[in-house]
């Protein structure tokens, strides 16, 4: 009877305070929003219009010429958007996978070097060897330079996602279970893929949707270990564009033909079609993950 009255008194809420967090996330949810909507709206309007009227959600003058400007290379977007896609499933993949079966070890009790390996994660997360030996492990060492392995090695494993699925691990994941999966004969393998996994879908959804974001945005990685055009991803693509606009509208020794020529560039419209064109597809996969998203960083928040 008393655990009754203590939830009941829990999920209560006082109208005051529930009216002013649905005030709350409606303004962080608009902070949000609005931007988006503002780079839309910019995105699909005429140069001309831009630089002289400003920015508006609702263009005066509707044009398509930004993201034709975006997309005139034509096979090497379609070749960028194809491998960016690739590298962000397959990355996904096996970065989740590797996490998970690396966290899970360091967070069962019986292994008996969980603390030095737990050590070695968390030493990482504070210290590295600074950017000349990694560029050298990678290029001189792995050979991974000029690979797709290049987009997909470095980003593979994040200490700090380590560490939160083995707390994940450790709070949602009952030793009885375990345990009783060992007295009916169960491997470790088939324990951790059969019990294990499923009930640390919330967690494994949220460590995928940040590595799916990260492996989705990365610039980085193509800038420092790529030199081929043709394997390109999307964001650099995008980033060398950007910056080629960039060069041009502050080059000081331009010709009469440059200025003409940058003149008719959508630079401002330009920019906000490449946004556009980034975002689309992780806009289309977060919701398969938000169930689980939402579930995974709510768990264990509330103990009964």
């Amino acid at each position: 009877m008393k655990h009754n009255e203590n939830s009941n008194t829990l999920n209560t809420v006082s109208p005051f305070w529930n009216g002013l967090f649905h005030v709350i996330f409606t303004l962080y949810s608009l902070a949000c929003i609005i931007p988006l909507l503002l780079v839309i709206g910019v995105s699909f309007t005429d140069e001309k219009t831009v630089v002289t009227s400003g920015y508006n959600f609702i263009p005066k003058v509707f044009s398509l010429e930004a993201y034709k400007w975006v997309v005139k290379s034509g096979d090497a977007i379609v070749r960028a958007y194809g491998l960016s896609i690739m590298i962000t499933i397959v990355g996904t993949i096996l970065s989740v996978s590797i996490i998970a079966m690396f966290a899970y070890v360091i967070s069962r009790k019986d292994f008996k070097y969980r603390n030095t390996f737990s050590f070695i994660v968390f030493f990482t997360m504070i210290f590295n060897g600074g950017l000349v030996p990694w560029y050298m492990v990678y290029t001189n060492f792995l050979h991974i330079n000029d690979t797709l392995l290049a987009y997909i090695i470095p980003s593979l494993v994040n200490a700090w996602y380590v560490m939160i699925m083995r707390t994940f691990f450790q709070t949602n994941v009952p030793d009885s279970i375990i345990e009783s999966a060992k007295i009916d004969g169960a491997g470790e393998f088939r324990t951790f893929i059969q019990i294990v996994i499923p009930l640390a879908k919330p967690g494994l959804a949220t460590i995928a949707l940040f590595q799916t974001l990260g492996f989705w945005n990365d610039w980085y990685l193509p800038l420092m270990l790529i030199e081929n055009a043709k394997l390109y991803n999307l964001q650099y693509i995008l980033y060398k564009t950007l910056t080629a606009i960039q060069y041009l509208a502050t080059a000081s020794n331009m010709t009469q033909g440059t200025a003409e020529i940058l003149a008719k560039l959508p630079s401002e419209t330009a920019r906000m079609a490449m946004c556009v064109l980034a975002i689309g597809p992780i806009i289309l996969a977060y919701p398969f993950f938000q169930k689980y998203f939402v579930k995974g960083l709510t768990v264990g928040a509330v103990k009964g």
